[in-house]
This record gives C-alpha cells, sequence and structure tokens, in this order.
C-alpha cells in the first residue's frame, strides 16, 4: 500500500534537512535542527511528519533496541550499527548483504515480508579509546 501525501514547506525542510546528516536523529534532534529554517514549527508537526513519511517510505524510521527511535533518509537498503554507550548510529556499507538478503527472501517464500531489521552493537571508536 502506497500512502500519497502533499509536499507541505514543512514536510519538504524535514526531508532536505535529515538527508544532509548521516548521524540518524531522533526527533528531537532533528527539530533543533528544522527549526532554525521554520522557526515556528512545533515539536508534534516534526513527530507528526517524521511518522507520515516513513509510513510513505520516503524516509526510515529506525526502531533500534534500547533507544529512541532514530530517522535516516537513507531509504537505500543498508544495514546499522549502534554503540550501546554513546548512542551513536552508523550505516553500515557492506555489498555482501545483498546475497544473504536473497537467501532470506527465498526461505521466506510462503510470506509477504515487510521488512526487517538488523542492528549490530558494539563501541564505537570514541567509546573505545575513553
Amino acid at each position: 500500500m502506497t500512502i500519497k501525501l502533499s509536499n507541505t514547506n514543512q514536510r519538504r525542510v524535514i526531508i532536505e534537512e535529515l538527508k544532509k546528516l548521516t548521524s540518524h536523529p531522533t526527533a528531537d534532534e532533528l527539530y533543533e535542527i528544522v527549526k532554525e529554517r521554520l522557526p515556528k514549527i512545533s515539536l508534534g508537526t516534526v513527530y507528526r511528519n517524521l511518522e507520515q513519511l516513513s509510513a510513505a517510505g520516503l524516509i526510515w524510521k529506525l526502531e533500534l533496541s534500547g533507544s529512541q527511535n532514530r530517522f535516516d533518509g537513507n531509504v537505500e537498503k543498508h544495514f546499522h550499527k549502534r554503540c550501546p554507550n554513546c548512542g551513536a548510529v552508523e550505516d553500515i556499507e557492506y555489498h555482501a548483504f545483498a546475497e544473504a538478503d536473497r537467501h532470506l527472501t527465498n526461505a521466506c517464500q510462503n510470506y509477504a515480508i515487510e521488512g526487517y531489521t538488523l542492528e549490530f552493537r558494539g563501541l564505537c571508536y570514541c567509546c573505545q579509546s575513553s
């Protein structure tokens, strides 16, 4: 099911700012950034738009274990690693996952798979150094 969304100025700014980031911000963090361009926007509006954009497949909502939801403007298939110490979330670009994805899709042929989550946890470089 595809959800059609009107292209409001608020949505456009939210997507533009999210796509500039690789930090996978929370809604609160993104609100602080968007507020620089749209001073009258409310936190509730940012939350609502992020949920709608995620449901429409225009952004990813990352529901990572043990942390607040984060958002990703990169909707290409990729995975994430998360530091449980500081909460940093980063992309993993590893093309061998495409082969695993094909095998998993074949193994689940009796299901209409809507998605899955694969999260790697480990201390980031900064937390290892401290």
